[in-house]
């Protein structure tokens, strides 16, 4: 068993230390008050035994709590009483250093929930604890100093999840999606450089790597690409080719006919399409931001981004370049090829692609296989997508949504004006790259409902409340980026990643109207759905978990019309956050059945991981919730392997272009340094009932032996997972037969 101890550290379970502790507080006693030997051996074994029984690693603060408890009810008051003034002095002691003790605790890497925070984050590395300790200290001052005391404890509480606090002290936003059309035609300024308009697709590419790295240094949220802004360089470079080759062939007086040209041509090109799509594989996943990580950048792939003829073969021609190298996959430390975390891929589905007789139904087979071996792509429905927003475009990362470009201007377009100062500005059309998301703040709805004790006057009551409470978080964020000069991201606001502003100039009209949006997130339906109603919302709770949602966007709309900017939904991705709400509802409400007895709880709307459904009655229930998301969300469906059974994975892709508007399958792809075992490997309990990795082959325990990809929530961690994460992952059923082919 082990213990969170205050810095984050996790250590194994040592009785003796509770029984000196009850043994300091027995001896400052009188004797007359004092506790017998064997009564302090009496609660000592109490608390083992009540820490042994629970599902979650205690805290030492739980530990305390519940030796004062067993102290009182066994009559040794005033042992108690010196028990606790004891712990309050030791309190006081740490309150006037909490900064620098987790700081301290981060350079000495003993720092357990920091350590396995993110899932695409080494905190052993310097670039990353440097990282980390700067987001310490912008967590202190936005405690001490930016944010309202109701809100910052509701926070600590876990009320609420105000994201980021890391980052909030700095003028940054959230995510984006890049305009690198604009960047790679009209010439952008990476580090105070000129970049002028590539001259090949392979320059272009290059370029871009560039300029993503830059951006993701300059925001803390993910960010997107598309791959049609490429598509221009790729006719560049066979025009330069055809004329390269014309003057080789003329040069040693062979014939050079058009065909002959042309054939040679094309060869070349694609050597530069493999080159390039190339660079951008390997220079995302090797490069380091400033915030010690691979830059978190999605690419798109909508082939209808393009029109039809050379432009959209061009654009196919790329993406199965993209597909091909990604199914290949990337060589780990021992020269083995494994699945990268980044660039996250984002494939289309649409009536040119989607069936056998389609067009491009070879990009969607190649999807299809790359999916089964490296997790992605991730799946649009453009035919889903345009009944919900009216038109088809990424997410921002992994899962933010814009609002649909057609608010309050002429003919139903909002880009009435350029705002931004792009130069690829087309009037009355819609735009959505150079957009961005200002920030996020989670509801805990399980809290809400366990708050309520199952009165459903009181629960909506405390819903006004705590989304109120909400607004004020989300004001403090769109307020801390009011008034940021355009100086502080040269490459967002300046050269074209976002805008093209002056020196100087504020961001401020950015900020309102539909050009940027700003999240209300939201967790735990299903368990708040489970204690309201006694029901998951897959079932007789399904109509009370929908009014939750039609509320929450009713507060949105509300907002918005009192303030002019965009609140929309956001189905939160937690990751460490999932963790940290569960240990703040068992410390609230104990252990309740169902709904607060696990390390984690559920992400957004989706169906709790242990509930038994198959994949597309989950998919067609959930677009029901994922439609009344649309500040963000996406579903998956976890799955076997299915690298042998390609049948299956179209299967679940032709269901989603139907069904559902963004999916995705969770597959796994491992790899065990030790024996080079390639399958799944498992979480299994240690001797300590830690869950914990394993290789099933040769049981190495030992994760940097390993190459483990799991998907976290919308995107895939490689760098290991907090104990809530984890948890969730082991309990996670499947929701496809092993051997399925197609849909029942």
């Amino acid at each position: 068993m082990y213990i969170h101890k205050r810095n984050g550290e996790e250590v194994v379970f040592d009785p003796r230390k509770i029984e000196a502790a009850i043994t300091k507080a027995n001896d400052a006693t009188e004797v007359t008050a004092q506790i017998s030997k064997a009564g302090i051996k009496y609660v000592t074994e109490t608390v083992c035994e009540w820490a042994d029984s629970l599902t979650m690693t205690p805290t030492v603060d739980d530990i305390g709590n519940y030796i004062q408890s067993t102290l009182m009810k066994m009559g040794g008051y005033q042992v108690a009483t010196n028990f606790i003034t004891y712990r309050y002095k030791r309190q006081l002691v740490r309150k006037s250093n909490s900064t620098d003790e987790q700081i301290m605790s981060l350079i000495e890497r003993s720092n357990e929930d920091v350590k396995q925070e993110n899932a695409n984050k080494n905190p052993t590395v310097n670039s990353v604890q440097r990282d980390y300790m700067a987001g310490e200290v912008s967590k202190d001052i936005t405690r001490r100093f930016l944010l309202p005391e109701d809100v910052v404890k509701a926070h600590e509480e876990g009320i609420i999840h105000f994201h980021d606090a890391d980052y909030f002290a700095q003028h940054m936003h959230n995510c984006c999606l890049v305009n690198l059309e604009d960047m790679l035609m009209n010439g952008t300024v990476i580090s105070e450089t000129m970049i002028e308009r590539p001259k090949s697709f392979s320059t272009a590419c290059n370029i871009a790597t560039q300029a993503i790295a830059q951006i993701a240094s300059s925001q803390y949220g993910g960010q997107s690409i598309t791959l049609s802004h490429l598509v221009p360089f790729v006719d560049i470079s066979r025009q330069k080719f055809r004329k390269e080759v014309r003057e080789e062939l003329i040069g040693e007086g062979l014939a050079c006919d058009d065909a002959t040209v042309n054939s040679i041509a094309e060869k070349r090109l694609g050597k530069e399409v493999e080159k390039g799509c190339q660079v951008i594989q390997y220079q995302v996943i090797t490069l380091m931001t400033t915030n010690g990580q691979a830059p978190f950048i999605t690419v798109y792939m909508y082939l209808d981004e393009v029109e039809d003829g050379q432009a959209r073969e061009d654009l196919a021609l790329i993406i199965e370049e993209m597909l091909k190298q990604r199914i290949l996959g990337v060589k780990n430390e021992k020269g083995v090829y494994v699945a990268p975390a980044f660039p996250k891929l984002i494939y289309v589905l649409d009536e040119d692609n989607i069936r056998e007789d389609s067009k491009y139904w070879y990009l969607t087979e190649l999807a299809a296989r790359c999916t089964s071996k490296r997790l992605v792509p991730d799946y649009i429905s453009a035919k889903k997508m345009k009944e919900l927003k009216g038109d088809v475009y990424p997410c921002m990362g992994c899962r933010s949504f814009l609002t649909p470009d057609n608010d309050a201007a002429p003919e139903g377009l909002c880009n009435a004006d350029n705002k931004a100062g792009a130069l690829n500005y087309q009037p009355n059309s819609h735009k959505y790259y150079g957009r961005f998301n200002q920030g996020v703040v989670t509801l805990n709805l399980v809290d809400v409902a366990c708050s309520s004790q199952k009165d459903m006057d009181e629960f909506w009551r405390l819903m006004d409340e705590r989304t109120e409470l909400c607004k004020k978080a989300l004001m403090c964020r769109h307020e801390r980026l009011l008034g940021t000069p355009s100086d502080v991201a040269p490459i967002l606001w300046q050269n074209g990643a976002l805008a093209r502003l002056e020196k100087g100039e504020t961001i401020d009209r950015l900020l309102f109207g539909n050009y940027s949006t700003i999240s209300l997130g939201y967790a735990g339906l299903y368990e708040c759905t489970r204690y309201m109603t006694g029901a998951s919302h897959t079932g007789e709770g399904k109509e009370f978990a929908l009014s939750v949602m039609r509320y929450l966007n009713d507060k949105c709309a509300k907002w918005r019309a009192e303030t002019n900017i965009a609140f929309s939904i956001y189905g939160t991705p937690l990751e460490s956050t999932t963790y940290k709400f569960a240990k703040a509802l068992q410390k609230r409400f104990g252990k309740i059945e169902g709904v607060t007895d696990r390390n984690y709880i559920t992400n957004s709307y989706h169906v709790h991981v242990t509930e038994e459904i198959d994949a597309f009655t989950k998919l067609k229930f959930e677009s029901e919730f994922q439609a009344l998301s649309p500040g963000g969300a996406i579903s998956y469906v976890e799955v076997p392997d299915l690298s042998d059974n390609i049948e299956a994975v179209l299967s679940i892709m032709k269901y989603i272009y139907d069904n559902i508007m963004y999916a995705e399958l969770n597959t796994k792809s491992d790899y065990c340094q030790c024996c080079g075992y390639d399958k799944e490997i498992l979480i299994v309990e240690d001797e300590n009932k830690k869950l914990i990795w394993e290789c099933p082959n040769c049981k190495n325990r030992d994760t940097q032996k390993m190459n483990i990809a799991r998907r976290t929530c919308g995107y895939i961690g490689t760098q290991g997972f907090n104990a809530g994460r984890t948890a969730e992952i082991a309990d996670r059923r499947l929701h496809i037969a092993t051997n399925a082919r197609s849909i029942a």
